[in-house]
């Protein structure tokens, strides 16, 4: 009853709008633009508005409007933040989202609102399994994917023993999960971190150390992924415990672990040098317009998110009240991926290739990711089957 009588509120609310809100796409794009990530909300954003300049800034022959939202990297106020632009803003689509903990705070109010949301980064268990929608899609993953990934690399490597560390909240478990779920060693021990305050991590590194283990994984974004791998080459371990990660090395934090990272093997389904020519087009143009910076994988799902969109507003013309046909147009995943052409599975989780990166330099001393192989074709999460979505 509660979820039919928001309904009608809104459609009350709709219809009070002036007849000028239908003449453009309205977007909301929720992502951390304040703080110490604010750097990977901005890289989101960055590489979303690049998608709208190569389609021209029009949807269906109609002008895309997009409102930017902080999150300050808090489910609260993501919540509160997609509210808003469901409920007074009323938007087409949102989009965005860094952290599993805020989307997962925020999915209700646009599964409630019959609102399509993109997730263009989280990818929380939860969303791919019994929280899956027919209005929630994602351009990214399913957590466990990337760093199950990485333990197939470390099976390859004959790796026989690990240590974990990752942040105490949603994703952190999901990716400690995914290690777990395809590394055939022996996991010696396993550390969760205060998420997102701790910084210092000399209290887990001595732990690995102490724990005699073969090796360490990491999950850490942003800043605490600069923290820990500078405080693990200082500790003088990086010799005796190699170190492989998911989503600690990339484009951002690069230019600040500089030669820290290199052999440093991470997994992703987006490295720049992808050979599409969609993809070279995107590295070519973000690289002229945000110059020095460098896009991520970050940028890349927003960048496809935004093509997402995009295909489900030309196939209804501009009439995004046809939500039935928008969904089924999404649902073919029929848009020029950066990564290569995907599909989706029955929660609206990509399938898909994750790749091995690794650290490089350029020919002008800059340092890189570049794509060294294909570590798993077509991968499907391990969760589509809770989801019940027909």
């Amino acid at each position: 009853m509660r979820t039919g009588f928001w309904l009608a509120g809104a459609t009350v609310l709709a219809l009070a709008q002036p007849a000028a809100a239908a003449d453009t796409i309205r977007i909301g794009f929720v992502s951390t633009f304040s703080g110490p990530t604010a750097v990977i909300g901005n890289d989101m954003r960055n590489s979303f508005e690049l998608a709208l300049d190569h389609l021209g800034r029009k949807m269906g022959g109609k002008p895309v409007e997009v409102i930017y939202e902080d999150d300050q990297q808090k489910p609260d106020v993501g919540k509160q933040k997609t509210e808003k632009l469901v409920q007074s803003d009323h938007v087409d689509f949102i989009a965005g989202y860094i952290w599993s903990n805020v989307l997962l705070a925020s999915l209700k109010t646009a599964v409630d609102s019959q609102t399509f949301l993109i997730s263009a980064n989280a990818g929380p268990s939860q969303l791919a399994g019994e929280l899956c929608s027919p209005y929630v899609f994602s351009t990214s993953w399913q957590n466990d994917q990337t760093p199950a990934a990485m333990g197939l690399y470390m099976n390859q490597k004959g790796v026989k023993s690990v240590f974990l560390i990752g942040p105490n909240y949603a994703a952190g478990k999901d990716m400690l999960a995914g290690v777990k779920s395809t590394f055939k060693g022996e996991v010696v021990g396993e550390e969760y971190t205060v998420w997102p305050s701790q910084l210092d991590f000399s209290a887990e590194l001595s732990k690995a150390r102490n724990s005699k283990a073969e090796s360490i994984f990491v999950f850490y974004p942003g800043a605490a992924g600069v923290q820990f791998l500078n405080q693990y080459a200082q500790a003088g371990i990086k010799q005796q415990m190699p170190l492989y990660t998911a989503f600690t090395v990339d484009e951002l934090s690069l230019p600040l672990q500089k030669d820290n990272a290199i052999g440093v093997p991470g997994a992703q389904e987006w490295v720049n040098d992808l050979p599409s020519e969609q993809n070279k087009k995107f590295v070519e143009d973000y690289r002229k317009k945000y110059a020095p910076s460098r896009p991520t994988y970050y940028g890349a799902q927003a960048y496809d998110a935004a093509q997402l969109i995009n295909s489900a507003v030309v196939a209804v013309k501009g009439d995004t009240s046809k939500k039935d046909a928008m969904k089924a147009e999404m649902e073919k995943a029929d848009f020029k991926s950066l990564r290569g052409s995907f599909k989706y599975g029955n929660n609206h989780i990509p399938i898909q290739n994750f790749y091995l990166q690794d650290v490089v330099k350029d020919a002008d001393g800059s340092l890189s990711l570049k794509t060294v192989a294909t570590i798993v074709k077509d991968n499907q999460d391990t969760f589509h089957d809770k989801c019940t979505m027909k």
